[in-house]
């Protein structure tokens, strides 16, 4: 199988222009990505559902003239529907239930020319951030297989990071794409909030908290998929700023001289580990080498509001999916059917009221108001992506007696990431840092409001002064 792993750590654009010379047939590659995932998914746990049949005629019919014409990609089982295959949410509630539509997410990534080969592992509705759900059981982080991958996009970013495929879907409500990024290994992008569509089932998710894009090891690969997928749907009910120009154009562009601050402390007066505010003042030296001017600031945000605000949000979140679901379904919705922390966050948002909601969103917003006035004085604020390396599978484990125990627990492992979500900017975790124990660290970055263009040219001069595509997890041969 030597030639077929000459693929695996290909990223998918440099994939896509083999196809396009025709030097390999989008079946070649679509079976290496099968045979890696027979060999490797019993280790990683990563891919849940396989599509290889459906796969594999998309590879021997007529490919669509898109950018990623015959890769294999992977779809999160999470939001973007793919019509007669199954979409369990992560949850035993949703394990038979199989949409009859492709969102219109799932309709552009296949216009592109992606191949869906299966969906990836999530915890259930995406609320913790690892990737351990009852129903699928853990997935496994290929740097280490007793660690998390991190969530709720486990395990695209596990199958990414073991060289399963080039790039894979992931979904961001409170930093799903850049927690396991971080975890993993890979470069995320959480986009501008509705850069992507979520479209036909959604116009927005928790107030805007939710966008889709992917996990991938390349900065051309998150620009390119970008320029694929982005843009209003009909109906949607607000989107964002258009780029100047297809932000594929961004990458080896020339950032200039950026003003970056940065930060070490967490808002929420949490404990950092050293190995992550380590990889903050090795970024902070790389990017004064490469001629920024890096200060050391951050906007007041009150930590404590912005955590309850949050959990508002989130337990309401919560209900309506649940409650939704029982909708179509046509189930009743019982505790024995969900986990234990999934259900009690049900119930708290069941005993939310309206105005306790709009009160958060409104705390929220103020929060956002803040942070882009300190924006207008930098172009990027450079934190950590999380609190802590990888933890240990279990970490986030809730007892009987204290169902909500995991969701506090990940309160203390990122208190960076859902500033973003809550604002709506846009943010990445970039692979430049690796502990002691070789396990990656992301550092994140926040660019302003619709400015992915800026993120994009700093990512791909971060990305050739300190590359990351030659490192290889312990879990890919």
């Amino acid at each position: 199988m030597a030639k077929l792993d000459d693929f695996a750590f290909l990223d998918a654009t440099a994939q896509a222009e083999l196809v396009r010379r025709r030097e390999v047939k989008a079946i070649e590659l679509v079976d290496a990505a099968i045979e890696r995932i027979e060999r490797l998914n019993p280790t990683l746990n990563a891919v849940v559902t396989p599509m290889y049949e459906q796969a594999r005629t998309a590879a021997t019919g007529e490919l669509p003239d898109g950018p990623f014409a015959g890769v294999p990609f992977l779809l999160k089982d999470l939001l973007a529907s793919y019509g007669g295959v199954r979409m369990t949410s992560g949850s035993s509630f949703l394990r038979d239930f199989v949409p009859d539509h492709d969102s219109e997410l799932v309709t552009r990534l296949k216009r592109s020319g992606l191949i869906i080969i299966g969906k990836t592992n999530a915890p259930e509705f995406g609320l913790l951030p690892t990737t351990e759900p009852r129903l699928f059981g853990p997935c496994r982080n290929p740097w280490d297989t007793g660690r998390t991958t991190g969530g709720s996009s486990g395990g695209s970013a596990a199958a990414v990071a073991a060289g399963l495929v080039p790039m894979a879907h992931g979904n961001d409500g409170g930093g799903s794409i850049r927690i396991p990024a971080s975890c993993c290994g890979l470069f995320g992008l959480k986009p501008t909030r509705a850069r992507n569509p979520l479209g036909p089932d959604y116009g927005d998710l928790f107030s805007g908290l939710v966008v889709d894009h992917a996990l991938t090891r390349s900065v051309r690969d998150s620009a390119a998929l970008l320029d694929a997928t982005s843009g209003p749907d009909v109906g949607d009910p607000y989107w964002a700023p258009p780029p100047v120009r297809p932000f594929l154009q961004e990458v080896g562009a020339d950032p200039g001289r950026l003003r970056i601050a940065f930060t070490t402390a967490a808002a929420t007066d949490v404990a950092v580990h050293a190995d992550c505010v380590s990889a903050v003042h090795d970024a902070v030296a790389l990017c004064a080498d490469l001629g920024h001017e890096v200060v050391e600031a951050a906007p007041a945000v009150p930590g404590e509001l912005v955590v309850q605000a949050f959990i508002t949000l989130w337990s309401a979140g919560c209900t309506w999916a649940i409650d939704g679901m029982a909708l179509l379904t046509g189930r009743t919705p019982t505790p024995d059917q969900f986990e234990p922390l999934t259900w009690a966050l049900y119930e708290m948002g069941r005993q939310q009221s309206a105005s306790a909601y709009l009160l958060a969103l409104t705390a929220l917003q103020g929060m956002s108001r803040e942070i882009a006035r300190f924006l207008v004085d930098c172009d990027v604020w450079l934190t950590p992506t999380l609190a802590e390396p990888p933890v240990p599978l279990g970490t986030f484990d809730s007892p009987p007696e204290n169902p909500l125990q995991g969701l506090f627990r990940a309160a203390t492992f990122l208190p960076f990431t859902p500033v973003c979500n809550f604002t709506g900017q846009p943010a990445m975790s970039v692979p430049l840092f690796w502990n002691s124990e070789g396990l990656p660290v992301g550092t994140h970055f926040i660019g302003r409001f619709g400015d992915e263009a800026t993120l994009f040219r700093l990512a791909a001069q971060l990305e050739a002064a300190r590359p990351w595509a030659g490192r290889r997890p312990p879990v890919s041969a």
